[in-house]
């Protein structure tokens, strides 16, 4: 089976390494550009929380922007957003600052420093949200802390409109994967039938289908949700590509065929057209 935890390090390396300098942005979920520049000229503090590095640029400005969303609105959903960008950043620093520069160390101190602030300003924000009972702050205070309360108080929103979003209904399913495959499932079709056209897809929906089909030995759809999940990488992954080969290869699957139906699913899922299938 695919190793989805070595596909997330490789790919924190190679946007870490090939990202451009980015001038406009497009927030999720808007349709108006934001120019980065302008943003940080309101926000110089934020901007230059952390000692510019040529690592990690996609996670430093998405830490940026979460961070002038909070400032702004100073939303708990917003909250949670930030929460999961510094751990990005974290995620990203802690490789990037393993790499020992023989003739500009001080590089390697800038981004011990930039990974210790990063952890100081996480756990500061995590403390800040503690008895947050918006469902995302919950979620997180239980699956990072083992916040039992914040569970509970999680769960006790089930079935309400406000768990009616797809980060929600992931957050549903990540709690009853290893206690109900077959709600898990209808969780995870609900999260997809809920994404909205023009925010970024979480790749962890796509994977986890992936992960539920293999062990049920259903190799068609997990081919399926695999080459969806190629089709969601900036460029063709070679150790997807040669799962997939795995798959269709022992299992004598119709590769072109489940090629299209993954595109076509992809596309009603981006479209905000996708509707769960019988299971």
């Amino acid at each position: 089976m695919i190793n989805f935890r070595e596909l997330k390090l490789l790919k924190h390396f190679t946007v870490a390494k090939c990202w451009p300098i980015i001038l406009v942005l497009s927030l999720n979920g808007c349709n108006d550009s934001v120019n980065l520049v302008q943003l940080c000229n309101k926000n110089e503090e934020i901007c230059n929380e952390f000692g510019h590095d040529s690592w990690c640029k996609t996670q430093r400005i998405e830490v940026a922007l979460s961070r002038i969303n909070v400032k702004n609105n100073n939303l708990d959903a917003d909250k949670y957003t930030l929460l999961v960008a510094y751990e990005g950043y974290i995620k990203c620093m802690s490789l990037a600052s393993q790499i020992q520069h023989i003739k500009l160390k001080e590089k390697t101190t800038l981004r011990k420093n930039n990974l210790l602030k990063a952890k100081v300003n996480l756990s500061l924000l995590a403390e800040q949200s503690v008895n947050s009972k918006h469902p995302h702050l919950l979620y997180y205070h239980w699956s990072r802390n083992s916040n039992e309360l914040a569970l509970q108080e999680f769960l006790k929103l089930e079935g309400t409109p406000i768990l009616e979003n797809s980060t929600a209904q992931l957050h549903l399913a990540t709690y009853y994967i290893k206690r109900d495959s077959k709600k898990t499932l209808g969780l995870l079709y609900r999260a997809l039938e809920l994404h909205q056209p023009g925010t970024e897809l979480s790749t962890e929906i796509v994977q986890t289908l992936v992960t539920i089909f293999t062990k049920k030995r259903q190799y068609k759809q997990a081919y399926i949700w695999l080459r969806t999940y190629q089709l969601l990488q900036d460029k063709p992954n070679e150790m997807i590509e040669t799962s997939l080969s795995s798959y269709q290869r022992v299992n004598t699957l119709d590769a072109d065929f489940l090629d299209k139906v993954a595109k076509a699913t992809l596309a009603k899922i981006e479209a905000g057209q996708f509707v769960s299938p019988s299971y």
